[in-house]
């Protein structure tokens, strides 16, 4: 029986960049960075489900974090091949990049890491959860289990954090199959930390972490950087666990300079 290919939505042409979206999310999460590729030429963008998220089929197997990557390595094979290629994760997908550079070396070119999980629940050093703004009238009328996860994630509740959640978040997580996410949660850290394979890793990456991220927190990720000498680290104010959308001008400027950083040592 020929293997189901994961779903994913292709935009562009040039160097492959793999986007990993992150638990019980599908690849509209990260549709909002499309403006920063819209401005540069050569990038091949593919926005993957990961298993039993979106319309991508579920796992055959046990549902693990090494099946998940499996997964993932899969699609890279079949659809990147040997290519050089890029890769976008946040949070669970940021885990899931990590992976890849340890699978695959030096065909990977370097990692933009979104608020990435990388510390079991537990073990995070967390700050306090806070609610930054906050429109009692518009929480009050959402739909009672659209507005019991919205207010559990969001550090921004009001119509602009809503519209950007309801657009980007919400359709994931209805997609999402639940006894698939349940089975993760049982084994959705990595047995092996990737960095403790591979050591160092010279392409220029990315971190990007909100100083309000009650779900993944900022500073555990600091701890990466000894394994990216050229990463750039960021802690932005202002953003929770959904970096992009809480302050996306700031986050889509970061993005944009690694591109132009990894286009640049691609032409020397």
């Amino acid at each position: 029986m020929t293997e189901q290919l994961l779903h994913h939505v292709e935009f562009g042409a040039g160097t492959p960049v793999l986007l990993l979206h992150g638990y019980t999310i599908d690849h509209r999460l990260l549709l909002p960075l499309e403006p920063v590729f819209a401005e540069r030429d050569g990038w091949r963008r593919l926005y993957v489900d990961l298993p039993g998220s979106g319309r991508s089929p579920r796992l055959s197997g046990p549902v693990t974090a090494e099946a998940m990557g499996e997964a993932v390595l899969r699609f890279a094979d079949k659809v990147i091949g040997d290519e050089p290629f890029a890769v976008v994760g946040i949070s669970y997908g940021g885990q899931l990049a990590r992976h890849l550079v340890a699978e695959r070396g030096d065909q990977v070119l370097g990692t933009a890491l979104l608020a990435p999980l990388v510390k079991p629940n537990g073990e995070r050093v967390l700050p306090r959860r806070e609610v930054l703004t906050r429109d009692e009238a518009l929480v009050a009328s959402l739909d009672p289990a659209d507005r019991e996860v919205f207010a559990s994630i969001a550090v921004h509740q009001d119509e602009t954090g809503w519209q950007a959640f309801r657009d980007h978040v919400l359709p994931g997580i209805r997609a999402h199959h639940r006894e698939d996410a349940a089975a993760l949660l049982k084994a959705y850290m990595l047995a092996e930390v990737p960095e403790t394979r591979f050591g160092t890793h010279s392409g220029p990456h990315l971190l990007v972490t909100g100083r309000q991220d009650h779900l993944v927190g900022w500073r555990d990720q600091w701890e990466l950087l000894e394994h990216y000498p050229r990463m750039t680290y960021a802690a932005v104010d202002g953003v929770g666990h959904n970096v992009h959308l809480d302050r996306p001008l700031v986050i889509q400027a970061l993005l944009g300079d690694w591109l132009d950083t990894l286009a640049a040592d691609a032409s020397r």
